[in-house]
């Protein structure tokens, strides 16, 4: 039974939106996914008099990841579970809620979380961690079509063998795709990728809000190969689907050496060998969706990260680079046409997945402008590549500590980082072209990485596997860095006391945004990384802030909900803060 909503704001009355007002009206703030704001009414000068304007409590506690969109003086926000809320955002006033029928017998993937929703003319799309892509009426909240995307398929692993670790953790096989990232509209069509499909088993706790335990490796023909498709925005049909393992191909060129530089401690010869035993590999491939699409309106092509490869961390049965997991891919946003892709890490054995959505720029090399797409990677650089063709032109100075990468897992276990989380795990960067520098929130949380061998019957072979487990949460800590985006040189960062989960932010003014763990939405100076301001919710603010005017006043606003994989208070508040109203 859900808690009906509670509203918590000042008693202002309804604001008045005006045309001149300067909004959030895409996940990304445009389609090039800067998440940078022309906005310069609350400066490096000012932003320490920031006060709450008002908050609005969901009644829905969980992950809460989701990117407010704002539009013609609306907030349309995603709850976890994919409840949908329209708010006046100037006020926090409810104008209507959606709640969705979830599928209870489909067991999320990857928690309850939803990272927001896409809004286009009279339309609004969402998908549900329940598989499914639905069409609302934005002015009503009225559910226009609802496609099962996941229809007819039967999620990631049937059955595994489940490992008793201690009495307070057990490896659990979490099934069932779903659909997490907020979708992109282009033209007539609704974009939209599937996730949970990696094959990753994990050691759950007992404790709530405990951070994420340790993720097992195990061989075999478990999970599916995921897809990125287009929807008709009038009536749901497809209109096509990229698969993101190929089913012919998918081995590749079994790549020792990646062109940023990086030797894979691979035996090439024996997974030539394995390829025969294992031909049908593609079938269970993985490669989640998890960004939302960048898409370069000029050239029309779309942009999109792909997941790691399944089943995860444990090479043997799948042979080959596993394309196009771990690597980012250009499509024809039209027709859905493969055109290109990188591929960061083949044969990816560490869970670099690519999770961070794609950002596109014009850099200089040279002396010559070129037009680019970045990627903030889990293994710590942030990639540059040619946009039209995809040739790799750098990657940044590294901005997280590494140690150990791309070594191979051990029986005595191998400490490296990053590792699983990251690096830059699923925030999205904002990058701001005027002062050149993109700013990247980041992890550092040590792993070590395992080999184990376990007898779970008598009659049957000794089970083997590797685990991937986070060291305690005392060695780690955030840091939100500033890169240069035409040298890819380090500017400055800011480190805080527990991990950055959720997202950047920044403004023309000169501001940059994110939220920790502990509670707090915090401003640093673009120019040097010194904090400036510090505002305090009631519970992790693990989401993407966003900035908008409403009736001309600049408001700065973030979900407030945790993040129960690392450990942070969930909660279940909208906040929103501006300058005093003179």
């Amino acid at each position: 039974m859900r808690i009906p909503a509670l509203l918590i704001c000042t008693l202002l009355p309804v604001a008045v939106w005006a045309a001149e007002d300067v909004e959030w009206p895409l996940f990304g703030m445009n389609s090039d996914h800067q998440r940078h704001s022309p906005l310069a009414e609350i400066t490096p000068q000012n932003v320490a008099e920031l006060q709450p304007v008002w908050t609005y409590q969901t009644g829905v506690t969980g992950s809460f990841q989701a990117t407010p969109i704002v539009k013609d003086g609306v907030m349309f926000i995603s709850l976890p579970f994919n409840d949908v809320l329209a708010l006046d955002a100037g006020t926090g006033e409810q104008i209507w809620r959606y709640q969705h029928d979830r599928i209870e017998s489909r067991k999320p993937c990857c928690g309850p979380a939803n990272r927001g929703v896409a809004v286009a003319d009279d339309r609004l799309f969402m998908g549900t961690v329940d598989g499914r892509l639905v069409a609302l009426d934005t002015e009503t909240g009225e559910r226009l079509w609802n496609q099962d995307v996941t229809l007819g398929e039967s999620g990631i692993a049937e059955s595994v063998e489940t490992l008793d670790r201690d009495e307070a953790a057990s490896v659990s096989a979490t099934s069932g795709a779903g659909l997490n990232m907020a979708p992109m509209v282009y033209n007539d069509s609704v974009i939209i990728g599937i996730t949970g499909v990696g094959y990753g088993l994990h050691l759950d706790s007992s404790e709530e809000n405990a951070p994420l335990g340790a993720v097992v490796g195990i061989a075999g023909e478990y999970g599916r190969r995921g897809f990125l498709a287009a929807y008709d925005v009038k009536t749901g049909e497809k209109q096509w689907q990229f698969d993101t393992v190929p089913s012919k191909g998918w081995e590749g060129d079994f790549t020792q050496v990646t062109d940023d530089g990086v030797v894979l401690p691979r035996d090439i010869e024996n997974e030539k060998d394995r390829l025969k035993k294992y031909p049908d590999a593609w079938k269970y491939g993985g490669g989640s969706a998890w960004t939302t699409p960048a898409i370069d309106h000029q050239s029309g092509l779309l942009f999109f990260g792909v997941g790691n490869p399944s089943p995860q961390m444990e090479g043997s049965s799948r042979p080959g680079d596993n394309l196009y997991t771990t690597s980012l891919v250009a499509l024809d946003a039209e027709t859905g046409e493969y055109r290109w892709h990188y591929q960061f890490v083949p044969h990816d054995m560490w869970g670099y997945d690519v999770a961070s959505p794609p950002v596109l720029f014009t850099t200089e090399i040279d002396g010559e402008s070129r037009p680019v797409v970045g990627q903030a990677g889990k293994t710590g650089w942030f990639y540059v590549l040619d946009r039209q063709s995809g040739e790799f032109l750098y990657k940044s100075e590294a901005f997280v500590p590494q140690h150990n990468m791309f070594t191979q897992a051990t029986e005595d276990g191998n400490k490296i980082f990053p590792g699983v989380m990251g690096g830059s795990n699923w925030s999205p960067v904002a990058l701001d072209e005027n002062r050149r520098q993109v700013a990247i929130a980041a992890i550092h949380w040590p792993v070590v990485y395992q080999l184990h061998e376990k007898q779970v019957t008598a009659d049957k072979p000794a089970l083997r596997y590797s685990s991937m487990s986070p060291v305690d949460v005392s060695e780690a800590y955030g840091l939100l860095s500033g890169i240069d985006i035409d040298s890819g040189e380090l500017n400055w960062q800011y480190q805080t006391d527990e991990p950055l989960i959720g997202g950047v932010l920044s403004t023309d003014s000169g501001l940059v945004f994110t939220g920790l763990g502990s509670g707090e939405l915090i401003a640093v100076d673009a120019s040097d990384g010194q904090l400036l301001w510090s505002g305090k919710t009631q519970a992790g603010a693990n989401a993407p802030p966003v900035t908008y005017q409403a009736n001309g006043r600049q408001m700065v606003a973030v979900a407030v909900g945790g993040n129960s994989l690392f450990g942070f208070k969930t909660g279940d508040f909208i906040q929103v803060w501006a300058l005093p109203d003179e």
